[in-house]
Order: C-alpha cells, then sequence, then structure tokens
C-alpha cells in the first residue's frame, strides 16, 4: 500500500488535513484507532454542547412565566435522555466524516499506527494483524487525553475525567469540579444547571485564568448569582473514596477545608498521546511534553509532521484544523501562510458565554504599548433586554498611537457567535474608528462591538 500522505488520527487535525490533502490531489489515508471524528466530534467539543444546549432548554422552561409562558406541568431535568440525545448528536457527527472520507475517495484503516521509519507506518488492527504502509509524507495527529494529577487518580467512578463526566448513568447530587479552566468551567455550570450541588475547585487566584480579569471576575460573579460554590486559590489535597461519598480535602487560603460529595471530577488539563508512536525510535525532537515542528509543522525528520494537540500552541478544535490545512498545503508546494497564534479564538460556552481573542488589557500593558480600552456592558443593550439576560459585557483595546485592535474579550449570551467579527478584524488590522463607522444592525448583540469601540474614543452614544 503506497500514498502520498498518511495520517495517524482522524479528529479535527487529522480528518480536516486528509479531506484538504485530497482535494489537492494527494493520494490519502487515515488511520484511526477509535471512533472516526477523535476526542472533540464524539467526546469533547460536539456532545458538551450538546449538553450545554439541554441545560439552557431547561433553564428557559424553569423561567418561562418571565416571558409571559405559564406550564401546566413541573418542569424537571431527564439526565438520562440529555446523555442519549448528547450520544445521538456526537454519533451523527462522526457518520458525517466518515461520508466526507467516501466523498473525497480518503481512504480509512482502523487499528493503532506507528512510526517504522519516515516513509512506514505499521497499522496494528484489533485481532493483532499488523499491516506496512508506505507514505511519501506522514501526519501524527494523535490528539490528547484527560490530565492526572497524581493526589487525584482517576477510578471512573467516583474520581472522573470529561469523558466519564458525559455519560454517568445517573445524575450526581452532589460534585467538586477540580480546575476552572474551558472544560471544567463548561461541566461545572452544565451540572449546576440541573440541579446538581457544585463545588469548583481552582488553583489560581481567578476562574479561567487564562481570560481577562475582568471577565474572570464577570464569569465567577455569575456562578455565585447561579448557586455555584466557587473556590479560587484553592487546590484538592487529597481524595478519600472508601466511604459512599469522597471526602475531598480542599487546602485554602483560610485552612483544609472538607466537601463530600458524590463525584469528583478533575479537569485540570490534557496531556498528548505520544507514547508507543515510535517517535522515540526515529530520533523525532520532543519538548516540555510536546512534539516540536518549524512553521509548517515539519518535525526534524523529514516527511514526518505534527499537528494538533501534540504540538505547542493552544489545544483547540479550530487550531488543529487550520494547522492541518497549513500542513498538507506545504506538502502539496503551495505557499500557506504561518499560522498567527496571537489571533486564536478562544471561547467556553458557560452562561454567559466567554470569546476573547488576542492580547488581554494587561498583557497590552506588559508587552509596552499604550493603550485605549473601551466597555459596553450589556446592561445597555436592547437585544439582551429582550432575551432576557444582560449579564456580561464586550471590552476591547487598542493601540494608541495607530488604532489596531490588540484584543476582544466578550462575555455574555452568544458572544462565541461574535467573536470570528474581532478575528477577522485583528486579521486586517482595522483600526477603533473603522468599527465605529461600521454600521451594525439593530436590535443585535453586536451592537456592543461597536459601541464598545465608540467607548473607547469617548463617543459611545448608550451609556
Amino acid at each position: 500500500m503506497n500514498y502520498d500522505l498518511v495520517v495517524i488520527g482522524s479528529g479535527p487535525g487529522g480528518y480536516v488535513a486528509a479531506i484538504r490533502a485530497s482535494q489537492l490531489g494527494l493520494k490519502t489515508l487515515v488511520v484511526e484507532n477509535a471512533e472516526i471524528g477523535g476526542i472533540c466530534l464524539n467526546w469533547g467539543c460536539i456532545p458538551t454542547k450538546a449538553l450545554l444546549k439541554s441545560a439552557q432548554v431547561y433553564s428557559y422552561l424553569k423561567h418561562a412565566i418571565d416571558y409571559g409562558i405559564t406550564l401546566d406541568t413541573d418542569v424537571r431535568p431527564d439526565f438520562a435522555k440529555m446523555v442519549e440525545r448528547s450520544r445521538g448528536v456526537a454519533e451523527n457527527m462522526s457518520k458525517g466524516v466518515l461520508y466526507l472520507f467516501k466523498k473525497n475517495k480518503i481512504d480509512q484503516m482502523a487499528g493503532y499506527g506507528r512510526l517504522v521509519d519516515g516513509h512506514t507506518v505499521s497499522v496494528t488492527d484489533k485481532d493483532g494483524k499488523e499491516s506496512l504502509v508506505n507514505a511519501k509524507n506522514i501526519i501524527l495527529a494523535t490528539g490528547a487525553r484527560s490530565k492526572e494529577l497524581p493526589n487525584i487518580k482517576q477510578d471512573g467512578v467516583k474520581i472522573i475525567g470529561y469523558r466519564e463526566a458525559m455519560s454517568l448513568k445517573k445524575q450526581p447530587q452532589s460534585m467538586v469540579v477540580v480546575g476552572s479552566g474551558a472544560i471544567g468551567s463548561e461541566f461545572a455550570h452544565f451540572y449546576n444547571s440541573i440541579g446538581t450541588k457544585v463545588t469548583l475547585v481552582e488553583f489560581l487566584p481567578a476562574v479561567v485564568p487564562l481570560e481577562d480579569e475582568e471577565v474572570s471576575k464577570q464569569l465567577e460573579r455569575s456562578f455565585k448569582k447561579a448557586g455555584m460554590e466557587v473556590m479560587t486559590s484553592s487546590s484538592v489535597e487529597s481524595v478519600d473514596t472508601t466511604g459512599k461519598l469522597c471526602q475531598v480535602s480542599i487546602k485554602t487560603t483560610k485552612g483544609v477545608e472538607i466537601r463530600e460529595v458524590e463525584i469528583v471530577l478533575s479537569a485540570v488539563g490534557i496531556t498528548p498521546n505520544l507514547e508507543d508512536l515510535g517517535i522515540e525510535k526515529l530520533g523525532i525532537i520532543v519538548e516540555n511534553g510536546k512534539v516540536k515542528v518549524d512553521e509548517f509543522y515539519q518535525t526534524n525528520i523529514k516527511g514526518v509532521f505534527a499537528i494538533g494537540d501534540i504540538v505547542a500552541g493552544p489545544a483547540l478544535a479550530h487550531v488543529a484544523s487550520a494547522e492541518g490545512i497549513t500542513c498538507v498545503e506545504k506538502i502539496a508546494g503551495k505557499n500557506p501562510e504561518p499560522l498567527n497564534y496571537r489571533n486564536i479564538p478562544g471561547c467556553t460556552y458557560t452562561s454567559p458565554e466567554i470569546a476573547s481573542v488576542g492580547y488581554t488589557e494587561k498583557a497590552a500593558r506588559e508587552a509596552g504599548y499604550e493603550i485605549r480600552v473601551g466597555k459596553f456592558p450589556f446592561t445597555a443593550s436592547g437585544k439582551a433586554s429582550t432575551a432576557g439576560n444582560k449579564e456580561g459585557f464586550v471590552k476591547l483595546v487598542f493601540d494608541a498611537k495607530y488604532g489596531e485592535l490588540l484584543g476582544a474579550h466578550l462575555i455574555g449570551d452568544n458572544v462565541t457567535e461574535m467573536i470570528a467579527e474581532m478575528v477577522v478584524a485583528r486579521k486586517l488590522e482595522t483600526t477603533g474608528h473603522e468599527l465605529i463607522k461600521a454600521i451594525h444592525p439593530h436590535p443585535t448583540m453586536s451592537e456592543a462591538i461597536m459601541e464598545a469601540a465608540a467607548a473607547a474614543y469617548g463617543e459611545v452614544i448608550h451609556i
């Protein structure tokens, strides 16, 4: 079997790379040891958003009277049905990728792929049968898994990771979520929304610690308003699972506190899947737990590339997809532009949602910029008022000298759908005055972007 390209892994990096390669005329094979679509489609981005949508619908129904609707029956969550719907959405998305493979004439092999040399891949199927595949080029796109802390060992029953969190047999009455990044915050929000008593523990002084400080403070306020316990500057020291409930010892600034809960969800990050790939045998360089690559994802071994969660950069599905496209376009002899990692949007699908791109206010100042900052609250937004949720704001950071948009930080309903405008604006080096003069439709949440830009220049109308 001879191919122009073999891709090991079919997540949003691998399958997108394979499709783009096929479009460019490369004979392509995808090797996958688990479900087609990888973690994102099967156990990450897609099924979690399905769960969060169920939680949102439940929240709307609980507050139906606020919208002038009277329900004749009690509204209660059906956890099993929520999980069933989530799994069904994921399954359909995976089938969609299979259709795209067929449409683009991409071959597949089910099995575990390993590098034999720079142009050969060994594939071992579930029965232990090994096949060798020759390739002019190989892309490693093996993704990552839930990271385990030594003092919080996951047993899959009482101490779980994200995978178990979206497929539990019954809704827990109580839960400690360790880590308030996107994964931890989303699950904390979901379970809290459907009635689980949630304690969110974050080691750093603020939740969603990579976000702008004002965004972090707003999310913490929103979480507490929703009834969640939030413990920042705190760490889980140990978990005793010998009893019916977990005894969770949490070190805080005031001392050690104990929480008794049914489930502990560890959401402290991810670990790249690099084991047993043959990279040591080939001498592929790994730095800080990630495969070292150049700007077009070539490793130090000619013909072997790596993308996604196993290389440096944000561990996000859309980043892996962009890396895959850039990589195969380079392989195919095109002239792609290297990714600008300063212009990667990040989204967290809590309520309120968070979306951001570029410099935070603090990072811009530390980088030496003289800045202008504009902020517009959704309390002043007509669309937010009609929707019934006025929490949050839009905050924009501009270079005071040239007017360039340095960063955008949004928290509120539907802001994950609004951030793309900011990514394009930064890509085009749009200035604050250009944003002010770009007419935004009324009434929309997106008007807050125009108003925030105007606020930075003393021209805001509605506050």
